[in-house]
């Protein structure tokens, strides 16, 4: 095993454990971790912790990989697994036996529990007592397995100066000689991350305030061992609009999620996770060069953040109309076919994109887009919906007809040609314009909403809008 990679100026990494979805406070940090190494021209590492293999899945793995891709967080080498490196892990706390900086320690997993029973009955602090700290090796039961423990400082207090939290300090004496190594020889997730940061070079540890407490019982290997020790930034957790712990009745999907079932834009997730607990004045369209050229933990807040899927919806609305028709079309032309049950071939996805420019403007995600856009690849006699129903009820079949008569004998079709044919329909009748485009939408589009209707005619074009019109006239064509 290797040592400490060479790796000059800063460098930061992501370390997720492939047990689930790629969960949006996880996607933040991974992030914030992203930005920090750009902004400053260091390297972004990612280390996937796999060691938990009951709960460790090859899915879970390959869609973090996959929704870092997505955000357009890309990482510098190959990714690292943790569960390949616990030889080097044990290494570590062979080093640490060898220099008197641990120790054995054989008490049954009986004796502990004995331990802490007594620890709760007389309420103190559940920690390990020490029992094996200071006794001579020579006092081991023969034979019995043990685990490796670090020999903790137990006066004084341990300080850090945390980027984000500022200065944090713990009495030693509120710390215990955590494990190293479990008695089947196992490296502990505290052993495991100390030693892969070390060894991957890592300057700056950007994780969540979870985490805070972790640092005093890590930097006891770190000091042990004479390592450098990395800078320190603990970001506050997401919370729900509520207030407390965000979960998934919050909206605390995986990030694959935002995409395939929120119908979400990678740049507003990005956007809007960037502005998660970060601010850059009053700034709220943030793009990915300008995020690089801003991004500093100074603006990192120390309160929680509160997630909120209407801001969200907004960036996305925003992102959807700066974006290309074309992009647009065939990000929503899989979401359409899934509707219809049919692929769409060339000239419908022509449709689709020439389609964009009237769906954009109110969208706030790929899924509405869909829904909107649908009614253009149905097949004859369209579905109506409940709104619809009610629009070509009563008279209203009366002016579709006439609208039919004027529409089928114009020799241009053209948008100003056909709404001169509709206003005029309103003008004879005596009635507002939306009395006669409401209907024909209905019959167009078997919806009471739509895009444009003098576009949907351009776009359904003479001989389609004329048919679907017919199905609620009993015009015989």
């Amino acid at each position: 095993m290797s040592a400490t990679l060479e790796t000059p100026g800063v460098v930061t990494r992501f370390a997720p454990s492939p047990t689930g979805f790629l969960h949006i406070g996880n996607a933040r940090t991974g992030l914030f971790n992203w930005l920090y190494s750009r902004h400053h021209g260091g390297k972004f590492l990612l280390r996937i912790e796999d060691t938990d293999k009951a709960r460790s899945t090859q899915p879970a793995i390959e869609a973090i990989l996959d929704g870092l891709e997505w955000l357009g967080i890309d990482w510098d080498g190959e990714e690292v697994y943790q569960s390949r490196r616990a030889a080097r892990h044990a290494e570590v706390a062979e080093a640490l036996l060898a220099s008197g900086n641990a120790y054995r320690c054989y008490a049954t997993a009986e004796e502990l529990e004995q331990m802490r029973a007594e620890q709760r009955a007389n309420r103190q602090p559940l920690r390990y007592d020490g029992r094996w700290r200071d006794r001579a090796p020579s006092e081991a039961p023969e034979g019995r397995p043990y685990s490796v423990r670090i020999r903790a400082p137990r006066d004084g207090e341990t300080v850090i100066q945390d980027e984000v939290q500022g200065r944090v300090a713990v009495r030693n004496s509120e710390l215990d000689d955590m494990i190293l190594l479990r008695s089947d020889g196992t490296p502990t997730y505290m052993l495991a991350v100390v030693v892969d940061d070390h060894d991957m070079g890592v300057t700056h540890v950007i994780r969540g305030d979870d985490h805070l407490n972790n640092v005093f019982r890590q930097l006891t290997i770190i000091r042990a061992m004479g390592w450098p020790e990395p800078v320190y930034a603990h970001i506050p957790l997401i919370h729900g609009p509520d207030g407390a712990k965000l979960s998934k009745r919050h909206g605390a999907l995986g990030v694959s999620d935002y995409r395939d079932e929120l119908g979400i834009l990678p740049e507003a997730l990005f956007n809007y996770l960037l502005r998660l607990g970060w601010g850059h004045g009053d700034d709220e369209f943030i793009g990915k060069e300008d995020a690089i050229r801003w991004f500093d933990l100074g603006g990192v807040g120390k309160s929680p953040s509160r997630f909120d899927i209407k801001k969200l919806e907004h960036l996305n609305g925003h992102y959807i109309r700066e974006a290309s028709d074309g992009r647009l079309a065939g990000l929503v032309a899989p979401r359409i076919e899934t509707m219809i049950g049919r692929n769409l071939d060339t000239q419908a996805l022509e449709l689709l994109t020439k389609a964009m420019a009237g769906l954009k403007p109110r969208a706030k995600n790929l899924n509405e887009m869909a829904e909107s856009a649908a009614f253009f690849f149905k097949s004859r006699p369209l579905d109506l919906d409940e709104r619809a129903s009610e629009l070509l009820a009563g008279d209203a079949t009366k002016l579709l007809q006439c609208t039919y008569n004027g529409l089928s004998a114009l020799d241009e079709w053209s948008e100003e040609a056909t709404e001169a044919v509709v206003r005029a329909v309103a003008e004879q009748a005596g009635v507002k314009l939306g009395v006669v485009a409401q209907p024909l939408r209905a019959a167009l589009t078997g919806r009471a909403t739509s895009p444009g209707i003098f576009d949907v005619l351009m776009l359904l074009g003479r001989e389609e809008s004329l048919a679907r019109i017919a199905d609620r006239t009993n015009e015989d064509l």
